[in-house]
């Protein structure tokens, strides 16, 4: 009979520790003296308590989970929690010191340390409990990686999280594609990239794209040209980039050149040796922007310069550079003249006013009756200051 009623002791025993994560409260009438399951069935009940009786039986329950089991960290933090919310505070700090030095793993013990760092304006602090919650919880970046990114407007925050980051803990790539993405302020996340480059930490090239082009969403193009400019070397408003399509960027922002597909458009940027040079193909009748760079020109006279290369039609349906204001006023055109397999240049002028701070310069395509469309090379185009 013992025997019998051993094993189907440790048969509730092992079912209650599956059913633990699942059904804390299952797993505790399973297993009531088992202290972890005990504290964890109080600190899901806790948070579910409707009224205060309800609670002080949590209460309860949490306190005779931690005498069975000293070690529990759940039932310490529903202690913990209880106190903070009777203004204990003085409490509240035991029973979660108590629980950092149990586990740094305890997501709800990182949060109230964020909390109570928060309360006494200790930003280091605040950042370092952000940093081990972190580092130690999977769920945590869903709970913080928002807040934080908010947060870095603050010029406090984004240097504390920036020497954080310095450090390159596991979250940090994952926290900067958040924060190339989110909504929170542009130019906060730009700061603290630019930061990050120049303590070595390399940004992947998609966040910064995705932080300079929202920047000119945002209407802080100054802002996004000054980003880019840190991580463009020899970049200036004088002129444009990369004439001969040397540059092998994964993730273009509109600051390089940018190839536009569409419909009966192919376009691409591909090496030709050291260098560089943009195909493209257009199917007949159809017309569009098939390449173009976002410009900064200081206002003045600029000289379009270049070479092209496999381009045949006639005048009405051969491309042409164009530059524009940002409003949409255009500048002139230069046409792209027909150019057999050695190639052919072109050239041309603009004129930019001083109302005109923001430019592009593109490529487009008119509609052509070829049977085959229109198709070619553009092997180098620059535009400079006159």
């Amino acid at each position: 009979m013992a025997v019998a009623l051993g094993g189907i002791l440790a048969v509730r025993y092992s079912f209650a520790q599956v059913l633990v994560r699942s059904d804390p409260a299952a797993a505790f009438r399973l297993a009531p003296g088992d202290g972890l399951i005990a504290a964890r069935s109080a600190a899901v009940d806790y948070v579910e308590a409707s009224d205060v009786r309800a609670r002080s039986a949590v209460v309860a329950r949490a306190r005779a989970a931690l005498r069975l089991e000293p070690t529990a960290v759940q039932a310490v933090t529903t202690l913990g929690l209880e106190s903070s919310s009777l203004q204990d505070i003085a409490r509240s700090r035991q029973l979660f010191g108590y629980s950092q030095k149990l586990s740094r793993r305890d997501l709800v013990t990182q949060l109230w340390a964020i909390e109570d760092a928060v309360g006494r304006q200790d930003v280091r602090d605040v950042v370092h409990h952000y940093d081990i919650a972190l580092r130690t919880s999977k769920t945590a970046p869903d709970v913080l990686f928002p807040v934080l990114a908010a947060a870095l407007v603050d010029p406090a925050v984004r240097m504390h999280v920036l020497y954080t980051l310095r450090a390159r803990p596991v979250w940090m790539l994952n926290f900067v594609n958040f924060v190339s993405l989110t909504d929170a302020e542009p130019e906060a996340a730009a700061q603290l990239f630019i930061g990050l480059t120049r303590a070595g930490v390399p940004v992947p090239s998609a966040a910064t794209t995705a932080v300079i082009n929202r920047l000119v969403t945002a209407d802080a193009v100054d802002a996004a040209w000054r980003y880019y400019a840190t991580i463009r070397s020899q970049t200036s408003r004088d002129h444009s980039r990369d004439p001969q399509f040397a540059a092998e960027l994964d993730a273009p922002s509109i600051f390089d050149w940018m190839p536009v597909d569409g419909p009966g458009i192919s376009s691409s940027i591909q090496r030709n040796g050291k260098r560089g040079l943009f195909d493209f193909s257009v199917a007949p009748s159809v017309s569009g922007t098939l390449l173009q760079q976002t410009q900064m020109l200081s206002a003045g006279k600029y000289h379009l310069s270049g070479r092209a290369m496999g381009i045949a039609g006639d005048s009405q349906s051969l491309p042409y550079w164009v530059l524009t204001c940002r409003d949409g006023r255009e500048l002139g055109r230069v046409g792209v003249p027909v150019s057999g397999e050695n190639g052919k240049d072109f050239a041309g002028d603009f004129e930019v006013p001083s109302a005109c701070q923001v430019q592009t310069l593109s490529l487009i395509a008119q509609p052509s009756n070829a049977i085959a469309g229109i198709s070619g090379q553009i092997v180098s185009v620059s535009l400079k200051a006159l």
